[in-house]
């Protein structure tokens, strides 16, 4: 392996719109396309080969391999202007690499497939949007799009703190300030602390990790900013109880006074086959914070959210997981087995049953 080859793999990749690359020792390298993780027709990766992966990558980033080295996040870009998000982990004592591809482009929401009522939500003065999901299913992607739809409509100052950098963005209405974790700021704590003091309209924290960054956040939306950041997190209910939770008992009762004060929406999301395999679509849980739901948060009636958020479509353009499935289904976009599968709810039978 050597840097003409490494680049020549990942122009590839970048060209034939693969979301992965996976290189790991005595395995070819890895694509994954359209969901799908295709071995490739390549030799077996060295220890050798990982390794000199995994120092080409630190070194862009300004660092080098250490012997204490054990898992890092970072970015890495090639001549021709493809960027990838970098994961370097050891296993059984050799490097591995998993490289996603940031598309060059930020979507509209119009061109990802997102509800347009997305726009509404980020014309939100200050608050907290969350955008949550699990691993590789499209938060990072509807953020920008976010963010995007921001800097085209808003004359604010948008800050964002990233671990790493992804998409990059090119300052319209908006000035925008990326701040990548590791290289020009400590963590993310102290970056939130310094992003109050750089006359900040919007804050995007790439993820709310651990209780000091989620107080800061919090605190930073109650002081009239608007924040944007994810979770790893299922839906609504899901992710309330994760914020919640991360505070001690004695404090949680605050917490959730305080967060149904700031919060303006989740937007939750899953990736989906078309049922020609061809396209991947989101299915989206939009919850907005609307009085009723604030009273179920400071009340801690979780368990009724779910209906409510059903019950606003109308009104608000909330949308459950599952109505989203079946509006999916019903215009013969995704299969009924997708549907059933990617539902959480036990009575999704009954409403599709209840639909025909």
């Amino acid at each position: 392996m050597d840097a003409h080859i490494l680049t020549q793999i990942l122009e590839i990749a970048f060209q034939k719109k693969v979301s992965d690359l996976h290189f790991e020792v005595d395995n070819p390298p890895f694509f994954r396309g359209r969901g799908q993780l295709i071995r490739s027709k390549m030799p077996n990766l060295t220890p050798q080969d990982t390794e000199f992966i995994a120092s080409r990558i630190l070194e862009f980033n300004g660092r080098q391999i250490t012997s204490d080295l054990k898992e890092l996040d970072a970015s890495y870009s090639i001549p021709s202007g493809g960027r990838f998000r970098v994961s370097i982990f050891r296993q059984r004592g050799h490097f591995g690499i998993i490289m996603r591809v940031i598309p060059p482009h930020i979507g509209t929401f119009k061109e990802l497939n997102l509800p347009p009522v997305l726009g509404e939500i980020a014309k939100a003065p200050n608050g907290l949007i969350l955008v949550t999901g699990p691993t590789g299913n499209g938060k990072s992607t509807t953020l920008a799009s976010m963010l995007r739809y921001i800097n085209e409509n808003n004359y604010y100052n948008i800050i964002t703190i990233e671990d790493p950098i992804e998409f990059l963005f090119s300052s319209q209405k908006s000035c925008i300030i990326q701040r990548e974790v590791g290289i020009d700021t400590q963590n993310f704590n102290s970056a939130l602390k310094a992003a109050l003091r750089m006359d900040p309209d919007v804050i995007m924290v790439g993820e709310m990790r651990d209780r000091e960054t989620i107080d800061a956040c919090i605190k930073a939306a109650e002081t009239g900013h608007l924040i944007l950041s994810t979770l790893h997190t299922q839906g609504a209910v899901s992710t309330i109880n994760r914020i919640i939770g991360h505070f001690p008992p004695e404090s949680q009762e605050i917490v959730r006074q305080r967060l149904a004060d700031i919060l303006v929406a989740t937007v939750s999301l899953r990736l989906v086959k078309d049922k020609t395999g061809e396209s991947i679509l989101p299915v989206v849980e939009i919850m907005r914070a609307t009085t009723t739901i604030q009273a179920c948060i400071r009340e801690g009636r979780l368990d009724e959210i779910e209906k409510h958020i059903e019950n606003g479509s109308s009104q608000y353009q909330m949308q459950s997981l599952d109505q989203h499935l079946l509006s999916l289904y019903r215009q013969d976009l995704i299969s009924i087995e997708d549907a059933k599968r990617l539902s959480h709810s036990m009575d999704f039978e009954r409403k599709l049953m209840f639909d025909n």
